[in-house]
């Protein structure tokens, strides 16, 4: 059956052709489909040239490189001269930053026996270092600078003499505990 059916198709071809659907055809198609097939249709048609990514793309990286070279200038801008301002509190700032430096190393080598001793501490040395770099951005707009760095290297003599009871204090502690396990012994 399907031999005569191609058969009667090939010689009627011409016949075929001549017949188009009216114009209104396909609206009333689309009325008659269900709502979401005729939405997904529409969502296909907003696709995006790759040349249109491309560029968008460019656009991006472009910005971000002019917005990270922006921000690396100021950061070169905002480094302070110490020195200029008070050549001895400057060699006393590095002095002290030095030296709380290797205290808190110190610290932590020797609070790993008691790291709930250690914490209470650390929390005491965060808060007297975030007044330190609170100090140290008000230097930069401050109309009198060699105050404010007076005031931090007071903060700094201040945190020195704090990390140096705290090693004392677990000194202390940890001597105790040893002398306590000997007793026990």
């Amino acid at each position: 059956m399907s031999n005569r059916l191609e058969e009667f198709v090939k010689a009627n071809r011409e016949e075929f052709n001549d017949i188009e659907p009216s114009d209104d055809l396909w609206t009333r198609i689309e009325t008659e489909l269900p709502s979401y097939l005729v939405h997904q249709k529409k969502n296909e048609a907003k696709t995006f040239s790759l040349g249109f990514v491309l560029r968008i793309a460019a656009t991006v990286i472009v910005v971000m490189g002019v917005g990270f070279v922006l921000y690396l200038r100021n950061q070169n801008n905002n480094k302070i001269n110490y020195a200029s301002i008070n050549p001895v509190y400057a060699e006393q700032r590095v002095q002290y930053t030095r030296l709380i430096a290797n205290k808190r190393t110190e610290l932590r080598t020797m609070a790993q026996a008691d790291p709930e001793l250690y914490k209470e501490f650390s929390a005491e040395t965060t808060r007297m270092d975030s007044i330190y770099r609170k100090l140290n951005n008000d230097l930069a707009t401050s109309p009198n600078p060699e105050l404010v760095l007076r005031a931090m290297i007071k903060n700094l003599e201040i945190q020195t003499e704090v990390l140096n009871q705290q090693l004392n204090i677990i000194e202390e502690y940890n001597k105790s505990k040893k002398q306590n396990e000997n007793k026990n012994i």
